[in-house]
This record gives structure tokens, sequence and C-alpha cells, in this order.
């Protein structure tokens, strides 16, 4: 079969490599679509310590099971599914509690098992087992069902900051994350929502996704900007999906007393660390917080939304091109040319 084989630093090389076979515990996948994250680029451009090259990345995937292990239950031949990254060991504390994004072992489709830039993949029995794969709705192509997966992490950010009805909700940064936070928001009644971006461009999509208010904070004072759209009281509810400390501390100025902030998107390798201004947080008691990656759970209600077209995110689909063209598909996503790069194997 034809991968994408990560052999170093900057070194994405498709290739041929076995296909590989379902044990009686597995089954086998034939990829047919895998988004870009990020987080793919910061392994290509700066490694991780849980890929070790030659390895296969990719974790944003959708395809059609070929093959099921003979102790395999739950799935057929012919089953379009969805899968995620995170694989939950379902054994340590934080697995048990429900919450395997937090897993202390830290699997992970496209980290320490092969991923999905590929023509095929084997399912681990891990992931039948504990982990976020799932039946894609009839309604749903496979490019969409790969966006279930950052749509799950974004359900995550949303429901630990507790957004409620008619509460205000900034939403720094207008990339594809940004985009799927606004979407949400609106589904969950948040009004005003505000999308912040340095980039004109992106801004036009936040609005389309379901922002009332686009500020271009290359332009303008964004702090200033989202206070007069709040009476001067800052916004309920800001998430921060842009991996800056400049829009973290200008999160703590926009915020409303006891409201809720959202650092969703990581800083890069060597950003300065916040200096976080601990008065402002005192004196308006204000909850600072993370978010980081999904559980299934929170993939299948991605996938279920999806499929009910409660939120659409093909207008977010800007790219589609085949494995052969990786290396350029990974260029258009890192030089932020369009929204979601789809990988077709």
């Amino acid at each position: 079969m034809l991968a994408a084989v990560l052999e170093g630093l900057n070194q994405l090389q498709v290739r041929e490599v076995p296909t590989p076979h379902p044990d009686d515990d597995t089954l086998l996948v034939r990829v047919r679509a895998c988004a870009i994250c990020g987080s793919d680029i910061r392994i290509l451009r700066h490694g991780s310590p849980r890929v070790r090259p030659p390895a296969i990345p990719g974790h944003e995937i959708a395809g059609d099971v070929v093959e099921v292990g003979r102790n395999v239950q739950s799935f057929r031949p012919g089953d379009r599914v969805a899968m995620a990254g995170d694989i939950p060991c379902g054994i340590c504390s934080f697995c048990r509690d429900g919450h395997g994004n937090n897993c202390q072992t830290n699997l992970a489709l496209g980290y320490q098992f092969p991923g999905g830039f590929a023509e095929y993949l084997v399912a681990p029995s891990l992931l039948l087992r504990y982990g976020p794969i799932h039946r894609i709705p009839e309604s749903l192509s496979y490019a969409e069902a790969a966006l279930a997966e950052p749509l799950a992490c974004a359900i995550n950010g949303v429901e630990l900051s507790q957004i409620r009805l008619g509460e205000s909700v900034v939403v720094i940064g207008a990339g594809p994350i940004g985009c799927m936070l606004i979407a949400l928001a609106r589904l969950v009644g948040a009004a005003p929502i505000i999308a912040v971006q340095r980039s004109r461009p992106r801004l036009q999509m936040a609005l389309d996704m379901g922002a009332d208010v686009a500020i271009c904070s290359s332009e303008e004072d964004a702090v200033a900007r989202v206070l007069a759209e709040t009476a001067g009281e800052g916004a309920d509810v800001i998430l921060v999906a842009a991996g800056s400390p400049e829009a973290q501390q200008d999160a703590l100025r926009m915020v409303r007393a006891r409201g809720r902030i959202n650092f969703f998107g990581g800083l890069p390798a060597g950003a300065a660390p916040l200096a976080l201004d601990a008065n402002l947080v005192h004196y308006k008691e204000c909850y600072i917080h993370g978010a980081h990656g999904s559980i299934p759970r929170q993939h299948r209600l991605a996938l279920a939304l999806l499929g009910r077209r409660r939120i659409d995110l093909r207008p977010l689909i800007s790219h589609r091109l085949p494995l052969t063209r990786i290396n350029e598909a990974f260029d258009l996503a890192e030089a932020r040319a369009g929204m979601k790069v789809i990988v077709e194997p």
C-alpha cells in the first residue's frame, strides 16, 4: 500500500509499505479521508517524544472497514467509520473516571500507532474497546466525518467553559477550530458571539459560521472593541483558539467579572511563558482553564451533530488532495492558505 512515512524532521515520504493485517482482536480500515491538524505540522517540523520515525502520522480519519478479526463483534466489513486520535488505556484513574483525554499512557493514532495518511490502517484493540471509533451517518461524506475529530475537541472546550443561553462569547482565533467553537457557541444559544482574528480573510468565515461581530485585531484595539460590544463589562466566556501569549493576556482584559477563560490553543515551542496579571484574576474572580483533546462520547456527539446538520463544516473544507501530494497539502495547511486540508489516500 501507499503511505506517507515520517522519516525525520521535515521528511515526509510517500512510498510503498506492507499492507497491515488485523489479528483476532483488531480490524482493517481502508482510509478514505484524513484531515491535517496543527499537531501533525508540529510533528513534522519539530518532532514529538510520542512519535518515533519511521512512523505514519494522521489522526482525523474516516474510512471503510474491510476486514474484521474473529473476536471483534462491534463492526462488520462495509461499515463506514470515523476515528479520533486519543486512545484511552481504559485502566488508569483518569480513564476509569471518563477522562481518557488525560490518560497518563497517552496513546494515539498517528503517534504510537500508525495513522491515517495511508491507504490502510489497523484499528488497535484498545481503540475498539475504549476509544473513539464510530459509524458514520449516511448523510455525511468521508471528508466531513474526518472533521468529527477536531469538532469533538471543540465540544470539549465548550463543555468545560459551561456556555449558557444568552451569554456573551469571544473566540480569539478564527481558524478551523475557532470557527467550530463559534458554531457550537451559536448552537447552545450564546449571544453575542464575537470573533477576533489578526488577518481579515478568515473573519468572513467566522461570520458565516455564526459570529455576530468580527474584529480584526491588527486594525483596531480588540480589547476596547470587546468592552464596547458588551456595555463595558467584558464577555462572559473567552475561548482562546490561538497559540499566542498575547491573545491569552488579552483574554484576561476582555473577560467579565466572574467570567470564564478557556486556553484552547497550546503555545508553540519556544514561546514566551504567559506573564499572568494575578490581580486581574483576583479582583475579577474569573476562572481560567484549559482544554485538550476529547473523549469518545464527544466524538460520537460530533458525528451526530454533523449527521443531523445541526453544524455544517463543509464550508471549512478548502482543499482535498491525494496522498501523493501530501507535502503540498502540509504546505497549504501550514501557510493557512485555506481552512481544513483533507488528504484522500
